[in-house]
């Protein structure tokens, strides 16, 4: 009975998630890629990848040495 079970069980939790999903609002791909170019253009000029990250600023560069004599 338990195999029976684990099927009904698992049945209704297929069922209650097809409804979550259901209610969902949807976006049209051709809105949400419109949505993304028009964002992606309002922040390029934040973008290291596009504008560069200049070499005092940057946390990647080689620390000076110092030495006490």
């Amino acid at each position: 009975m338990s195999g029976s079970s684990s099927i009904d069980t698992m049945k209704k939790v297929t069922v209650q998630q097809l409804l979550l999903e259901a209610r969902l609002n949807h976006v049209k791909v051709s809105q949400a890629v419109a949505d993304l170019k028009k964002f992606c253009l309002q922040n390029a000029h934040h973008d290291p990848l596009l504008t560069g990250v200049s070499s005092c600023s940057s946390s990647f560069r080689p620390q000076k040495v110092y030495s006490f004599l």
